[in-house]
C-alpha cells in the first residue's frame, strides 16, 4: 500500500527486519514481567487463626483474628495467604483506630503480591509513653508492634515467612550456660519470671526480653544467646 508523504522530510532511519534470536529475547523479556495482581475475591468459605493477646495497656484482652484464602487449592502449589483481620475488644478505648488499622490491613492483604512487609512497620511503631513488658519480661514498644507480632506469628504459621530462632547447635549451647549459671548463682527461694529467667536479668538488645545477666565477664542473654564483653 503506498503512503503519500506531505510533509517535508527533516531525518529518516533504516529499519532491518528483526532476526529470530531478536524475536525470541524480546519473548523471553515479556513472559519475565510480573504483572500487578487484581485484587483477591473472597470466597464464601475462609480458614484462619484467632490469636488472644492480653496487655497491660488495655482493661480487657485483644482478640485478633486472621483469615486465609487457599490459594491454587488441588494442586503441588497449594499455599495460605492471608486476605482479612479482624480485631475484636470489649474496650472501646482503641475502637477507632483498631478498626481503620484492620481495614487497611485487609485492603493490602487482597491486593496480593508480598504482604510481609507489614510486620516490621507495625514492629517499628513506638509507644510516646514508653512502651510496656509483657509476661515473661519481653519488651513491646507499643500495642501495634504487638498486633505486627501476632501477624508475623501468623506469616510463619503459614509458611509466608521463615521463623527465625536458633539452630539446634545453638540452642544446646543456650540452654547449657542457663543451666550453668542457675546451678551456680541460683538461691533458694529466689525470684524467676514467668519464662524461668532470673528477676534481676537485664533487657537484651537482640530479642527484647529480660534475660541477659553476667557470665564470665560477659552479659550473655540466656533467651537466645547474644553475648556482648567489655
Amino acid at each position: 500500500m503506498a503512503i503519500k508523504i506531505e510533509k517535508k522530510i527533516t531525518a529518516y532511519n533504516l529499519v532491518s527486519p528483526e532476526s529470530e534470536e531478536e524475536k525470541k529475547a524480546k519473548a523471553e523479556a515479556a513472559s519475565n514481567v510480573i504483572p500487578m495482581g487484581e485484587p483477591l475475591k473472597r470466597p464464601d468459605i475462609l480458614v484462619g487463626s484467632t490469636y488472644k493477646i492480653k496487655t497491660p495497656v488495655t482493661e480487657h484482652a485483644l482478640y485478633i483474628t486472621i483469615n486465609d484464602v487457599v490459594m491454587h487449592e488441588g494442586t503441588p502449589q497449594e499455599h495460605r495467604r492471608p486476605f482479612e483481620v479482624f480485631i475484636n475488644s470489649k474496650n472501646m478505648e482503641h475502637f477507632q483506630w483498631i478498626v481503620a488499622l484492620t481495614r487497611v490491613m485487609s485492603a493490602v492483604f487482597r491486593k496480593g503480591g508480598d504482604v510481609t512487609f507489614l510486620v516490621e512497620e507495625l514492629k517499628s511503631v513506638f509507644e510516646p509513653s514508653g512502651g510496656y513488658f509483657k509476661k515473661g519480661g519481653k519488651f513491646v514498644p507499643s500495642l501495634v508492634a504487638e498486633i505486627g507480632e501476632v501477624v508475623e506469628k501468623h506469616l510463619q504459621l503459614i509458611g509466608m515467612l521463615k521463623k527465625e530462632g536458633l539452630d539446634q547447635h545453638q540452642q544446646k549451647l543456650v540452654d547449657e550456660k542457663k543451666a550453668e549459671y542457675l546451678e551456680n548463682h541460683a538461691q533458694e527461694g529466689e525470684e524467676m519470671n514467668g519464662e524461668g529467667f532470673p528477676k534481676g536479668a537485664q533487657l537484651c538488645n537482640k530479642c527484647s526480653t529480660k534475660a541477659a545477666i553476667i557470665m564470665d565477664g560477659c552479659l550473655t542473654c540466656l533467651n537466645c544467646g547474644e553475648s556482648k564483653c567489655g
